[in-house]
């Protein structure tokens, strides 16, 4: 029952989070010293437990897969424009939670600029639109939230930057 209006700027959220994930990976292939970089569309998997990953307490995902996980989900978030101010949602600070279970359902909680943003009923659902085309994620489940309110200080430096508030 999403809205179909957009922002302009999120328009392609899978194709975004697509290519930002690709483009994580052969960076990070590249400061590894990878020779071999994967391809733009496709990712070599991080090893599995049973793989030879590292253990994480408390998680059937090894450490591996879930920085791996981890680094794409952001790279998807990133690709979420807040309409109002030019930035992105991650970098402003709205994303206050991101939680990926053992069976790789993602849970975010996320917050407005302001309780009446024009745009309240719309953005958690471009949120799990961008989340969900992530590979390997099976469910998103986005919560607006409300406390702690926002403010400008929960911005990067790289928001604070691009909105020219340096």
């Amino acid at each position: 029952m999403m809205n179909d209006r957009k922002p302009p700027g999120n328009e392609d959220h899978a194709g975004k989070a697509a290519a930002a994930a690709a483009s994580l990976a052969a960076k990070a292939a590249e400061r590894s010293g990878n020779a071999e970089v994967e391809s733009e569309t496709t990712t070599q998997a991080a090893p599995s437990v049973a793989d030879g990953g590292t253990p994480v307490e408390g998680s059937a995902l090894s450490e591996q897969e879930l920085e791996q996980l981890t680094a794409d989900i952001i790279a998807a978030l990133k690709t979420v424009q807040d309409p109002e101010i030019p930035s992105d949602i991650y970098e402003l600070g709205l994303i206050y939670r991101v939680d990926v279970g053992d069976e790789r359902e993602v849970e975010i909680d996320m917050t407005l600029t302001a309780p009446g943003c024009p745009v309240a009923g719309e953005m958690p659902g471009w949120v799990e639109d961008a989340v969900s085309s992530v590979p390997g994620v099976k469910s998103v489940t986005v919560k607006l939230v409300f406390d702690p309110p926002w403010d400008m200080s929960r911005m990067s430096d790289e928001a604070r930057l691009e909105i020219g508030m340096f």
